[in-house]
């Protein structure tokens, strides 16, 4: 087991942080008292994982002799550590509050992240003009609307974010009573723009285009598709008559664009003021830290919020590369993964939130963990082994309960991590409280717990269910009839690991992403591959060029589909007889 405490001097900017590496199974007793006081406390209980105290030193010894802690310390000295991009690895650098000290470690130290505060001050300056409604369209109506146009990191990081930030009271309050609206598209189905644009006004709404090369295909084509929307609604309520000034206005006060190619940007026509720089060392998944996800979401909930948000996973990045391997959470997280997966052959792996607001968590995690450990050869370009990566999938608790956790108990052995808090995001069980009586609205009356307590009572249960299971022998002592008993037995023994933190507000957000993205670091050093590639991305959407030539020539000229296998070729034939 492992703790990491926060003290409330460390939330306002003071690293004050303690860790306490205990390892036994149940709680010490200072941590089951309530004199934490305003500390935030992050359990991390693995009971119920296949180890044994003398697996985890075999562990560390693998960590000693994969270079762990080398690894660790030259990603965070900005070495550059992605190998085949020749590029460094330093999204934590983004998390960095202003004065901190990374000169000692990079030669460009100041000069990195005084560019990093430099944006983040733009950020700030931009998202509090915005709320005061001093930001306005071409017709001088106040901005209302953000569309955030992305894929990939760009999307899944800000979208899961926003999710999760959405329920909280603070958050909420900065974001207003509803008269301001944040949406995200993706897909490159036209219906996704559809969907997410037929009901907002053009002139209240700012089109946010995030692109690290400012050449993804599925990006630009919506990007295409927002600036046609506007061009259509916005043309004849302009006051200028020149048909280039009056798109160059449009596309001006409606556009912003987060690239690593400003002239890319500006080349679309969007105005360098409302263009944000990123960099070639932040990857596109670990993106959200940058003005990706800082931009929108920080004109949504305000600067204050999202500098909370960087605070956590600051908070965390201290944790990760300062504490004792026994005890750091990431780093065990991530050993635990290489055990399951190369030594026991568990190749899925289950993440469980028992929060609503993390709804999209597990689908952000599987973005980032699988596009960066999906991987066929050691970082020297030499065949793997053994197979590296995980099958992540999941769901907010406890909807999973009622989906695949029948798979989970009775089918294959998928480890599991179970997230939970000790205080709900949501008011509404004290609302709902009468005081005539002292019972609760909408609490379960026959044990008397509000709708927190039910949730978290099933983040307790599950772990030992999973782990106890339920012999043939209970269901006799249980009278169970003898032809239901063998498709009633649990067998019992899956692992899981339990994290237990205070509350769901954006430092803890923070803490949490930084948490899993360490984690799916550690298993890539370990592994000894590059993480931080993603060529297997690509080969599909380069074989889409040639099927874009032949349907482009094909609906223009009526050329035969040629070039292609003959299955691909009887799928294409029959998509392009049909007619509506």
């Amino acid at each position: 087991m492992a703790v990491h405490v926060t003290t409330q001097e460390f939330e306002q900017g003071q690293n004050t942080t303690s860790v306490d590496t205990t390892t036994p199974v149940l709680l010490p007793g200072p941590l089951r008292t309530k004199s934490s006081g305003a500390q935030r406390r992050i359990i991390l209980d693995f009971s119920r994982q296949h180890v044994t105290g003398e697996t985890m030193e075999l562990l560390f010894d693998l960590a000693d002799r994969m270079g762990l802690t080398e690894r660790m310390n030259e990603m965070r000295s900005g070495y550059n550590i992605n190998f085949t991009e020749r590029t460094a690895v330093m999204h934590h650098v983004l998390r960095m509050p202003r004065g901190y000290d990374f000169q000692s470690r990079h030669p460009r130290g100041n000069t990195i992240l005084g560019d990093v505060h430099s944006v983040l001050d733009r950020i700030e300056n931009f998202a509090k003009e915005r709320r005061r409604g001093n930001i306005r369209g071409c017709t001088g109506k106040e901005i209302k609307n953000i569309v955030c146009i992305g894929i990939g990191g760009s999307f899944a990081g800000p979208q899961a974010v926003y999710e999760a930030l959405r329920g909280d009271a603070f958050a909420a309050e900065a974001a207003g009573k509803g008269d301001r609206t944040i949406r995200f598209v993706a897909n490159v189905d036209p219906v996704d723009f559809d969907l997410n644009t037929k009901d907002l006004s053009p002139e209240e709404t700012l089109i946010v285009v995030t692109s690290k090369s400012f050449n993804t295909s599925e990006t630009l084509q919506n990007a295409n598709m927002a600036r046609k929307w506007l061009m259509k609604h916005l043309s004849t309520k302009s006051d200028v008559d020149d048909d280039d000034l009056r798109d160059m206005q449009i596309i001006t006060k409606h556009f912003c664009a987060v690239t690593l190619d400003v002239g890319a940007a500006e080349a679309f026509g969007i105005h360098k003021d409302n263009i944000f720089p990123m960099w070639d060392w932040v990857g596109g998944r670990f993106s959200v830290w940058s003005a990706a996800g800082m931009l929108p979401l920080s004109l949504h909930f305000s600067f204050d919020v999202m500098k909370s948000f960087l605070a956590g996973g600051h908070d965390i990045d201290e944790h990760f590369f300062d504490a004792p391997l026994g005890g750091n959470i990431p780093v065990l997280l991530g050993l635990l993964g290489v055990w399951n997966s190369t030594f026991m052959g568990y190749h899925t792996r289950a993440l469980l939130p028992y929060s609503h607001a993390l709804r999209k968590f597990p689908s952000l995690v599987q973005k980032f963990d699988m596009e960066s450990n999906g991987k066929r050869v050691t970082a020297a370009g030499m065949p793997l082994s053994f197979q590296a990566g995980e099958i992540d999938f999941g769901e907010a608790g406890s909807n999973g309960q009622h989906s695949f956790y029948q798979l989970l108990h009775q089918g294959r052995t998928v480890p599991a991590d179970f997230i939970g808090f000790m205080e709900s995001q949501s008011s509404i069980d004290e609302e709902y409280t009468t005081s005539d009586t002292g019972s609760l609205d909408g609490w379960d009356g026959e044990v008397n717990i509000s709708g927190h307590d039910k949730l978290m009572s099933n983040f307790f249960a599950q772990p030992d269910a999973l782990a106890y299971g339920k012999s043939l022998s209970d269901l006799v002592q249980e009278d169970v009839p003898e032809n239901l008993r063998q498709h009633k037995v649990f067998p019992g023994n899956r692992p899981s690991s339990s994290i237990l933190m205070t509350k769901l507000d954006a430092f803890a957000v923070g803490q949490l992403l930084a948490i899993y993205e360490h984690r799916t670091v550690v298993q890539g050093f370990i592994w000894g591959i590059n993480s931080f590639d993603q060529f297997g991305t690509e080969i599909g959407k380069v074989v889409a060029k040639g099927v874009r030539a032949q349907l482009n020539a094909s609906r223009r000229r009526g050329a035969s589909v040629q070039g292609f296998n003959s299955s691909s070729g009887f799928l294409l034939e029959a998509y392009l007889s049909h007619r509506k």
